[in-house]
């Protein structure tokens, strides 16, 4: 990244052991960004529908969690994107995270190599 003034953002919920890797992770690299914790700030329809666009809403969606497990089975039948961004808005802990905006694209998860391939 050429532009070290420049700050990114960084959209996940505050007590997540993988957020706070990634938080770590950039402040000991001395990566500047903004965080959005969707817990308790929310997410809009329209950055889930660039990430599911981006990305795809298989890896967008973390069916892994706790919360997407809950589900009855009827709600969990038949997804797709749209389905799975209605999901999403009502229970944004079904977002996978941490979700690190560079501006001109988005690294969903966090893996220290993908980190540093693309910011250092």
């Amino acid at each position: 990244m050429n532009d070290s003034s420049k700050t990114l953002h960084l959209f996940g919920i505050k007590a997540c052991d993988t957020m706070k890797k990634a938080r770590t992770w950039l402040d000991e690299h001395a990566v500047r960004y903004d965080f959005h914790d969707y817990k308790s700030s929310g997410i809009d329809r329209e950055h889930l529908t660039q990430w599911c666009n981006e990305h795809g809403w298989q890896v967008v969606l973390n069916r892994a969690g706790t919360t997407f497990r809950k589900l009855d089975d009827e709600r969990k039948a038949d997804l797709d994107q749209a389905k799975a961004i209605e999901l999403m808005l009502a229970q944004p802990s079904m977002i996978k995270r941490p979700v690190l905006d560079l501006g001109d694209k988005t690294l969903i998860g966090f893996k220290p190599d993908l980190y540093a391939a693309a910011l250092l």
